[in-house]
């Protein structure tokens, strides 16, 4: 069974949200192990606030990157068909030939760092037309000032933000940029068995 998409319960923690978010994309909330759950709260919120809170600051690219990785392992270990892919710096982008574009294609999701007030990570599920489908989990029922940003409130398993591409690939720290090359990041999920591939159908293409 599939389950609406999170919200973030802090100002920090929608980095671990957003990871969540992908694996309950890709699985039925019964494939899901608790210990998938505990492990990625346990492996982010790692950056100190400026008074030396701990996770006040959210969670680190270090903490993304040990996480990419953690997950491959653990998808071999566990038997569920998880596998994921840790971009950086030049290869976050969308468009034509994109990583992250041919893995939503793919029915991949992609966790990535953009700017929204701060930097702040997102999940990506879609792209069609120039459009990209995406849930922030930063909660808003109202409409941003940039009137072609959608706000959508009746998709909760999928989506809830349709967003034109070009806002993505600014180098600057405006609303869903993702800023300078190199502070981008991205983490590209997959559930192999639902994973298109040019062997599974003639009608794939990047």
């Amino acid at each position: 069974m599939k389950i609406p998409l999170h919200y973030q319960m802090s100002e920090y923690d929608c980095g671990p949200t957003a990871m969540l978010n992908g694996i309950s994309c890709l699985f039925e909330r019964e494939d899901i192990f608790p210990e998938l759950i505990r492990n990625i709260m346990l492996y982010s919120l790692d950056c100190y606030g400026s008074e030396g809170t701990p996770g006040k600051s959210g969670t680190s690219r270090a903490a993304m990157m040990f996480l990419s990785n953690w997950l491959n392992g653990f998808g071999e270990i566990r038997c569920l068909p998880l596998t994921s892919r840790y971009l950086s710096g030049k290869s976050v982008w969308l468009g034509s030939g994109s990583p992250v574009n041919d893995a939503l294609h793919r029915k991949g999701v992609a966790v990535v760092r953009l700017f929204y007030d701060e930097p702040h990570y997102v999940l990506l599920t879609g792209e069609k037309d120039g459009l990209v489908y995406m849930f922030d989990p930063y909660y808003r029922d109202h409409a941003f000032d940039q009137k072609d940003i959608q706000v959508i409130l009746d998709q909760p398993e999928k989506y809830n933000r349709i967003v034109p591409e070009r806002y993505f690939n600014r180098e600057d720290q405006e609303i869903y940029a993702l800023g300078p090359f190199e502070g981008r990041e991205a983490v590209l999920l997959f559930n192999e068995n639902t994973k298109i591939t040019e062997e599974k159908t003639i009608e794939y293409f990047i």
